[in-house]
């Protein structure tokens, strides 16, 4: 378990829900992964991230499928390609990524809670 922290310090990381609208292949990535587009909504849009998530999911399992994504980091530049969100996930036994998500439709870009 990592260090203890605050319930600020948790409010500061900003999580939302957001829907894959498009989703391409990444081959100029170092490790397999995906370019994803996602909607937010209205108040953050359509943000750019890279994921690591080919083990599990297709290009066209993910349109369409909502997803959770830190959108308060600063953008990182991978390759030629620069991710604007960070979108989350969880290590399965082999170390492949499950995406992590809502178990029901939620509107894009609802804050984690």
């Amino acid at each position: 378990m990592s260090e203890e922290i605050t319930y600020g310090d948790f409010e500061r990381v900003d999580i939302r829900v957001g829907t894959v609208i498009e989703a391409k292949p990444f081959p100029e990535a170092r490790k397999p992964a995906f370019k994803l587009l996602i909607d937010f909504g209205p108040e953050i849009g359509v943000k750019k991230s890279s994921a690591q998530i080919t083990v599990h999911y297709t290009l066209d399992d993910l349109v369409g499928r909502q997803v959770l994504c830190v959108v308060n980091f600063p953008p990182r530049q991978i390759g030629p390609f620069r991710s604007e969100v960070l979108t989350l996930g969880f290590e399965d036994e082999a170390g492949a990524i499950v995406l992590a998500a809502p178990d029901k439709p939620v509107p894009n870009g609802k804050k984690i809670m």
